[in-house]
């Protein structure tokens, strides 16, 4: 009981430390498992385990089949959830390069991987080529803490999120692919022979067979509201645990393929139960994973770790790391617009995740127990993988980023809080004038009004955590709080502004502040006469943004004082003789004015008289 209790509290621990130093919950959690497991042989005092899942195959906390039995069920909830992600319309709407990377990529990593395995460590062709297949998935839970705090260019991030996020489930269907044409071939004494085929064939068609029947079952049970809310996810957990025993039944070993999918088919399903279901798997996900890697990594022994410590291994990482996923990236970006400092960022920044060593240690462990020739090098060689790449891209991605000079100066993009058409007006503009800007909003009908002009948007609500964990928005510096809601606008402010307002975090005045001058909030926007009213009256009537040049400071003073008395103008921005934007606060006097500077501002066009 206290090892059990022991598993879950560490991995929760284990999580929490990698959110809290925003590292990837993979690296703590491996680390954990091998010092409560291997590690902890070498000064306990009868050389036992602190945590033993398996020993001698009949000992442990799981003896017997139970351990593999744990661990396939874990595996396969966690694939269903990732073949929940991967949607037909995202794979169709990413660019060329991330295509690409998800094909032509993955296939060279097939290829070159599995080369060096043969040739370097000794496997047959078989056992290398899974262990290619394992490498070739990155995934968006080590990505995304090694980017979230690297001010990098969109376009850069972009790719290396969606090919996390798209790569998953593709991986893993190659990995199972692989294992089930191995496993057939073991059944028949390694011999490939015309019957392996069959049997291989057999897998392949009751697993996709069973997995599109499931789903299409699934999807239509849902349609027609055969299933209360509140059973919504138990009968989800069931089902995939039920699909993953019965095509098993039918054909073993294709329970895997089965369920990946069913999730794959499922995801493309538009059916909104299924946002909630798959908010469920996530949760259940993460609890299992937790679970996983310590009991994985504390099943593995001292002479595991001894086989892959070698010349011969650290070759092969190196290989995997120099050779093989800068083959891919390069060959992918071939004919892009990716600058050459731009694809070796990408190059190096490859760390391999939970997918890959969660299906190592399961096949793994099933190729070792039917007698498999070298098969007990698959779990340690792709941990090395995974622990190496996560440790060093963790320690060095910003060093490379700076080497490289895809690391920005300074982040200039701008986040506008609300969608409305006084920021979609006020955002046009900043575009027009070369700058990234981003608009979030929960009205979906603002979002597309704001597509329908081009802009980038983003339907999200203010008080989730998606927006923090978006890589893409790395390179947002400015926040520009533009709601209606004073209370949403104060609570942008203080939300998001260490994460999007390094260089400028400001919110739309509100209508007490507007009525009592001397409380001019220090972060107030624009000016001190204007709330989201005022504003939203003058684009009604003027939906237009003027400029004029600007003498002197005092001749600023005196256009910003005429403005202010317009009931139908408001001041924006000042530009600078080099185009560079600067968001006038409602405290103008923070600004530091020279001749040549030009004033933007929102409304009927005025006539200045100059100095």
């Amino acid at each position: 009981m206290l090892e059990l209790a022991g598993i879950i509290i560490l991995g929760i621990l284990a999580q929490w430390f990698a959110w809290k130093f925003k590292i990837p919950a993979i690296l703590p959690l491996i680390l954990v498992g091998l010092f409560v497991g291997p590690v902890s042989t070498l000064f306990s005092e009868n050389g036992a385990k602190w945590i033993e899942p398996l020993w001698n195959g009949e000992i442990g906390l799981f003896p017997g089949e139970r351990l593999f039995n744990f661990v396939s069920l874990s595996i396969a909830l966690i694939l269903f959830e990732g073949g929940l992600t991967l949607k037909k319309e995202e794979i169709k709407s990413v660019g060329p390069v991330i295509y690409k990377l998800i094909t032509l990529g993955a296939f060279i990593t097939f290829v070159t991987a599995g080369v060096a395995a043969h040739f370097l460590i000794g496997l047959n062709w078989p056992l290398s080529f899974l262990f290619s297949s394992l490498i070739i998935v990155t995934g968006p839970t080590v990505i995304t803490p090694i980017l979230r705090n690297l001010a990098i260019k969109k376009d850069i991030s972009t790719i290396l999120k969606w090919e996390g996020i798209l790569i998953d489930p593709i991986g893993a269907l190659v990995a199972v692919l692989v294992y089930e044409f191995i496993s057939v071939g073991s059944d028949h004494g390694t011999r490939y022979t015309q019957e392996t085929l069959i049997e291989f064939g057999k897998i392949i068609i009751i697993g996709f067979s069973i997995g599109f029947t499931s789903a299409y079952a699934f999807a239509m049970a849902l349609k027609n509201k055969m299933i209360p809310h509140y059973l919504l996810n138990a009968v989800v957990l069931a089902m995939v645990l039920g699909v993953f025993v019965l095509s098993d039944l039918f054909a073993h070993e294709s329970g895997l393929l089965a369920v990946v999918i069913m999730g794959m088919v499922l995801g493309n399903k538009n059916i909104e139960a299924l946002k909630e279901v798959l908010y469920f798997k996530e949760t259940i996900s993460i609890l299992l994973i937790s679970i996983l890697f310590i009991l994985l990594s504390a099943n593995i022994n001292i002479s595991d770790m001894e086989l892959v410590w070698n010349w011969r291994s650290l070759v092969l990482f190196a290989v995997v790391v120099l050779i093989v996923r800068p083959l891919g990236v390069f060959a992918s970006a071939y004919h892009s617009d990716l600058m050459t400092n731009e694809k070796i960022f990408i190059s190096w920044v490859g760390p391999r995740g939970i997918v890959a060593a969660g299906i190592a240690s399961l096949f793994g462990l099933k190729l070792t127990m039917q007698g498999v020739e070298n098969a007990n090098y698959i779990t340690p060689l792709v941990f090395m993988i995974v622990l190496g790449t996560v440790l060093l891209n963790a320690t060095t991605a910003r060093l490379v980023a700076r080497l490289t000079k895809v690391l920005l100066k300074k982040s200039e993009g701008i986040l506008i809080i609300g969608a409305s058409l006084p920021a979609r007006l006020i955002a046009t503009y900043l575009k027009d004038n070369n700058r990234r800007v981003v608009l979030i909003d929960s009205n979906p009908n603002h979002i597309v009004y704001a597509k329908k002009d081009n802009l980038e948007a983003i339907q999200c609500d203010i008080y989730s955590d998606d927006l923090i964990e978006n890589i893409e928005l790395n390179d947002i510096g400015y926040l520009m709080a533009l709601t209606g809601s004073n209370t949403i606008n104060k609570y942008a402010i203080k939300k998001l502004k260490l994460n999007f307002g390094e260089e400028g975090a400001f919110r739309l005045i509100s209508s007490d502040e507007m009525l009592d001058p001397s409380n001019n909030p220090v972060n107030g926007l624009f000016s001190q006469t204007d709330d989201f009213i005022n504003i939203s009256e003058v684009v009604r009537d003027y939906p237009n943004i003027n400029e004029v040049e600007i003498t002197s400071e005092e001749q600023y003073f005196n256009i910003l004082e005429t403005i202010n008395k317009e009931i139908k103008a408001v001041p924006l921005f000042i530009k600078n003789q080099h185009g560079e934007i600067q968001i006038i606060p409602s405290n103008s006097e923070q600004l530091s004015i020279e001749s040549g500077y030009k004033l933007m501002y929102l409304g009927k066009k005025l006539d200045f008289k100059s100095d």
